[in-house]
């Protein structure tokens, strides 16, 4: 038996979408599979967890051990981006000031951050990074093994920084 799921297999997963040629683990566990969209030649590893909203573009790989919570916001992965092993991505997380309960708690007593995170295009994570709610790595970004992102790195304009030191 193949390790990953048969094409037929993928359809009767309850994807919203599944793409061509998707390499998805059979040791992947998937929540909320109606509001998962993978897209052409992606891989999911195993280990992986996919939860709530989200969209793989086309060759996207999330390596082993990888979890993905989307909630309501959503994780955007775009083409080409990659996931390294061991990383958590979190559209919604608690609150951790001690102003509010976390999971177990009803949710009059949470406090609950939600917002979209992206990885544009042929981004990649290094493998054990954790990528809070509201973070968007620009197109090509590269963030180093073990790290926490949480805000959307600021984006420098090389070309304006040469200019201005050429110019003097």
């Amino acid at each position: 038996m193949d390790s990953y799921y048969s094409e037929q297999e993928l359809q009767g997963l309850g994807l919203k979408y599944c793409g061509k040629d998707v390499r998805l683990s059979r040791n992947a566990k998937i929540y909320a599979s109606s509001r998962i969209v993978i897209g052409d030649h992606s891989r999911i590893d195993d280990f992986c967890v996919l939860s709530g909203s989200i969209t793989i573009g086309q060759y996207v790989h999330i390596a082993v051990y990888s979890a993905l919570f989307g909630g309501a916001a959503g994780i955007f992965l775009e083409d080409c981006s990659t996931v390294s092993s061991r990383c958590c991505i979190y559209a919604a997380n608690d609150d951790y000031s001690g102003l509010a309960l976390s999971s177990g708690a009803p949710d009059s007593y949470r406090k609950i951050e939600q917002a979209p995170v992206r990885l544009r295009e042929c981004s990649i994570l290094g493998s054990g990074c954790v990528v809070l709610p509201g973070v968007t790595l620009e197109e090509g970004a590269a963030v180093g093994a073990i790290s926490l992102v949480n805000r959307s790195p600021r984006r420098r304009d090389m070309r304006l920084l040469a200019r201005s030191l050429l110019e003097g």
